[in-house]
């Protein structure tokens, strides 16, 4: 046994040891061990580390001055085609003036609906054009009743009444944008382009961020068309826009549009990104709702139908089949342990940067015309070989060699590979429902 003493030597402390064994023939044994009073000066301090601050490596992307509408009269419209079929002409891209119109828009957009809550937005004055395009986006729901799904069973995929849906808008879109207000017949068929494809595409039955991407387009060229001035971004971002999501999820829901490109589990959302970035403005300097406040079901019912952000989350919560979001989304999850609105506020500005116009993927369907114009030296569909947007059967990767047109593998994304089709979660719900047992979502175990 070991025993430890403290005693005093010459005035200075010692510790003495004693080692105690059974009794023998030897006897017990003890050992006294002085401490020199200049040991204590030679051993190391200690100093807590401080931790170094994370450093993300991309910066907060700011918002381009908003250039001024071009002048019209001499533009040569055009119908929008592909331009982005190489790592080469994304480059291009990335590096031209196109590429900062659309940040400088859609960070417009974000910025106006700042600390705004929806219903802030007096309709009753806002501009003609806002009005005509809530009034389109009305008479696009009334086509969702005159062209009902298809029956396929249970199915889950894709549903082929969605062509139908497509055919009915290129059919009734001229009127509409003549009322708009549109110069001419050739700047109605490049402008509506962008409209065609803001609700998916008609081969694949699929709807991603890139049609999302579409529809905020559409309002750019209306803006570069002088018939939307910058006073309407907010009306536009809150009210229109808002709008826009409604119909998608009635699409979504009706059918059973897949995926584009998804990440599942692992991304921001299935379908849409752009009501993130501005919830997350509008929420920026909110007295009493934080980023964990998602998790609170109470909030989000109050609070959901004046939050863009809000209301995805709710969404989201209520199309899956699982409850939990750290299960179905957690990347939302993830998100919710931010400081502050601002902080989620710069996270999706670098996410739209990266994960949006970054992806080569995401912006090979991406359309160019008179109005979003291409780089010199860009490709062309027709020069390479490409099918139009409209009608390309297998989304995903492209590749533009001397062999022609080639396909590229992926490995980390669902659904953009090959073709592969993937079902819609909001399918599940929709069929869960038609069974009876869409009352409550089912807990994961050990939740």
């Amino acid at each position: 046994m070991i025993c430890l003493l403290y005693l005093q030597h010459n005035g200075f402390p010692s510790l003495g040891i004693i080692i105690l064994g059974m009794p023998s023939a030897i006897g017990t044994y003890s050992v006294l061990t002085p401490i020199s009073p200049d040991s204590q000066d030679k051993l190391p301090r200690l100093i807590p580390r401080k931790k170094a601050p994370p450093q993300n490596a991309l910066p907060v992307p700011e918002t381009p001055t908003f250039p001024h509408p071009p002048d019209t009269s001499i533009l040569v419209f055009q119908k929008p085609t592909r331009r982005i079929l190489s790592s080469r002409d994304h480059d291009f891209f990335l590096s031209s003036p196109t590429y900062s119109l659309i940040l400088s828009f859609v960070f417009s957009l974000s910025e106006s609906a700042a600390d705004k809550e929806i219903s802030s937005i007096d309709l009753a004055s806002a501009h003609p054009t806002v009005h005509k395009i809530l009034s389109i986006l009305d008479s696009i729901e009334k086509i969702v009743n005159r062209c009902p799904p298809t029956d396929q069973g249970s199915s889950r995929f894709g549903n082929p009444g969605f062509r139908d849906f497509i055919d009915n808008i290129s059919t009734q879109s001229q009127p509409w944008h003549q009322r708009l207000g549109l110069p001419s017949q050739s700047s109605i068929e490049e402008v509506s382009t962008y409209l065609h494809q803001s609700f998916g595409n008609r081969q694949r039955i699929d709807y991603g961020s890139g049609h999302e991407l579409n529809f905020v387009m559409w309002l750019l060229c209306l803006n570069r068309l002088s018939l939307l001035p910058t006073s309407a971004f907010s009306a536009l971002t809150l009210v229109v826009f808002h709008r826009y999501i409604k119909l998608l999820r009635r699409l979504q829901s009706t059918y059973y549009l897949e995926p584009a490109g998804s990440h599942g589990v692992w991304g921001l959302d299935d379908y849409h990104f752009l009501p993130f970035l501005f919830g997350a403005s509008q929420l920026l300097h909110h007295p009493y709702v934080r980023p964990l406040s998602i998790h609170n079901e109470l909030v989000l019912e109050e609070e959901g139908e004046e939050y863009l952000y809000l209301d995805m989350v709710r969404f989201t919560m209520a199309s899956k089949t699982v409850k939990g979001l750290k299960w179905t989304q957690p990347m939302l999850d993830d998100i919710s342990g931010a400081k502050n609105w601002d902080k989620v506020e710069q996270g999706m500005r670098r996410m739209f940067v990266k994960e949006v116009l970054g992806k080569l993927p995401v912006m090979q369907h991406f359309l160019f015309g008179s109005l979003v114009p291409a780089e010199e030296g860009m490709s062309k569909e027709e020069e390479a070989g490409v099918a139009p947007e409209s009608k390309e059967k297998e989304g995903g990767e492209l590749m533009v060699g001397e062999d022609g047109v080639g396909h590229v593998h992926r490995d980390d994304a669902w659904g953009d590979c090959c073709g592969i089709k993937i079902p819609s979660t909001v399918a599940a719900a929709q069929e869960a429902k038609k069974k009876g047992e869409g009352d409550g979502l089912r807990r994961v175990p050990f939740d």
